[in-house]
């Protein structure tokens, strides 16, 4: 199994535009095989602050994902075109 965290912060005047367009990703990748878990949040204090959790399967699933039309249109060319910041970290479950 493999966990993804990713953190992102937009402008605020794109914060919205960015909300919308996670909540789509969200939805439309928690219906891929292998995966385990797709959840986004946003910033109580800094709406324009998100997290990603993701949990999947195994790797091979995550590589799925990666190629998915709906990544592509609404991660690399969506959100990723206007975030101020990207940090993603890949782990592992403790056994």
């Amino acid at each position: 199994m493999l966990v993804n965290t990713v953190v992102y912060t937009f402008p605020a005047d794109k914060a919205d535009e960015a909300a919308r367009l996670l909540a789509e990703l969200r939805d439309a990748s928690r219906r891929e095989p292998g995966c385990v878990a797709y959840d986004v949040s946003r910033g109580a204090e800094d709406p324009s602050l998100f997290v990603l959790h993701e949990v999947w399967a195994d790797q091979a699933a995550l590589e799925l994902h990666l190629g998915m039309e709906h990544f592509v249109r609404l991660g690399i060319n969506g959100i990723r075109t206007f975030a101020t910041s990207r940090v993603a970290y890949h782990c592992t479950p403790l056994a």
